[in-house]
């Protein structure tokens, strides 16, 4: 016999914690769908060349899964898995563009591939939940603003616990370290350095920028003063300017001031308040497709965990696949890393391994078909209901039910029969009432309801 064992760096859930997983993935599309987001499906597998195109080169290709058949001899094809959502949406608009309504507003929530190292927290297969707002030529600065409003929406609902959405521009802090001494060739490499701070801390990003630009410490002074900005965004933009060293007032600088200035003011008005959505200019995003807002969310009361939602706007990505200009904004969510954290740090409880809150028990084999109508008659109205076939004590019946999790169990003997009721008890508190069959669905519909 061949032993049972998986492949490491593949996460498979045991049922309460896949039931847990998609309750999140319903909370994530939900809200964004109520942002308007379309949903958008696409191949496991692309080309290789469409997947390659992507910023990154070798590192890229070094977490590409390729695919070929067994058959024949294991057929070479230039086809790959995705490892991000990122590139196939790129793909996708850049091909259909002509059919598509914009600004094109498209969710996906499907598994991508990576060809990661197995460790904790890093995962060959994931689930990933990305939104996107694309444009067809130009794409209004307010569409930046509603991205941290869906992340503040889905978060609250899933009730994690304290979280900040941080928030900053490129452009601003482009501007900012061409001032500083830094030469342009240099600017995207000092940025990716910079936004490592939260994983190596200010001093170690202060030690390498001295030692890879050979800067002063007069220089590395403004450089660190201005990445520990961090609050409200109405603080941190009155001390933008005044922060600012005389010869780094360029336009980029300006032009990332007054960008940060109208996405924070339409996030205020979409409620967005300083609880969780602060303006952060340590947060850069490491990669330089990224050209304007980009943003970071973690949890406040466990950073161990890191990044939770990340993203930002880019100018032309699809410009790989086309010469249209087509500028958008998004982010993501590698929500099975993310469920998988929060369930370890029992910030997501598991609580029940069952869809169905009703179980209908049997009292006696003879009267099944009477346990089966009620069932169906329970379905039929929108309420979950398992029929306790395989339990043949009534003991049994209701272990099984403690260890599935159901919140209602049904009892009905001869006596009910008769007098045609149900017994429904409350499995939590062990209460008992006597419902009339004929009221059993409307009763049932209020001991439920949230």
């Amino acid at each position: 016999m061949i032993r049972p064992r998986s492949i490491s760096g593949l996460r498979e859930f045991l049922p309460a914690e896949q039931i847990t997983f998609n309750r999140c993935v319903e909370i994530v599309r939900k809200h964004f769908e109520l942002a308007g987001a379309v949903p958008l499906s696409t191949p496991a597998f692309e080309l290789r060349e469409v997947l390659l195109a992507k910023e990154g080169g070798d590192s890229v290709d070094r977490q590409v899964y390729g695919v070929h058949r067994l058959a024949d001899g294991g057929e070479d094809t230039d086809f790959a898995l995705r490892f991000d959502l990122t590139v196939p949406m790129a793909r996708f608009v850049a091909q259909h563009a002509g059919e598509l309504v914009f600004p094109f507003r498209r969710y996906q929530i499907q598994p991508v591939w990576r060809g990661e190292r197995a460790q904790a927290g890093r995962y060959r297969e994931f689930i990933q939940c990305d939104i996107d707002v694309v444009g067809d030529q130009t794409l209004s600065l307010i569409t930046d603003a509603e991205i941290p409003a869906i992340i503040d929406g889905i978060f609250k609902e899933m009730n994690i616990g304290p979280f900040q959405i941080r928030m900053s521009n490129r452009k601003l802090l482009e501007g900012f370290l061409s001032g500083t001494g830094i030469p342009s060739e240099s600017i995207s490499d000092a940025m990716r350095v910079i936004d490592k701070i939260d994983k190596v801390g200010p001093d170690e990003i202060r030690k390498e920028l001295a030692e890879t630009y050979t800067l002063e410490d007069r220089q590395l002074d403004q450089i660190m003063a201005y990445v520990s900005l961090r609050g409200p965004a109405e603080e941190v933009i009155e001390k933008l300017l005044a922060l600012a060293p005389a010869d780094s007032l360029n336009e980029t600088y300006k032009g990332g001031v007054e960008e940060l200035t109208t996405v924070a003011r339409a996030a205020a008005s979409l409620g967005l308040t300083p609880e969780t959505f602060i303006l952060d200019l340590s947060v850069a995003r490491g990669l330089s497709y990224y050209t304007g807002t980009v943003y970071e969310t973690t949890l406040v009361d466990h950073p161990s965990i890191g990044s939770i939602c990340s993203g930002g706007r880019y100018e032309n990505l699809a410009g790989l696949y086309t010469s249209r200009k087509l500028p958008g904004v998004g982010i993501s969510i590698g929500l099975t890393r993310l469920v998988t954290r929060l369930m370890e740090a029992g910030l997501l409880p598991v609580e029940q391994a069952t869809t169905a809150p009703v179980l209908v028990t049997v009292l006696d084999q003879d009267k099944l078909d009477r346990y089966l109508t009620v069932a169906g008659l329970l379905r039929k109205a929108g309420i979950g209901a398992e029929v306790a076939t395989e339990q043949r004590k009534v003991g049994q019946q209701f272990k099984y039910a403690d260890r599935k999790g159901f919140k209602l169990a049904l009892v009905a003997g001869e006596d009910e029969f008769a007098a045609g009721t149900w017994q429904v008890k409350t499995l939590a508190t062990g209460e008992q009432v006597v419902v009339e069959e004929t009221r059993l669905v409307e009763t049932l519909k209020g001991m439920l309801a949230p």
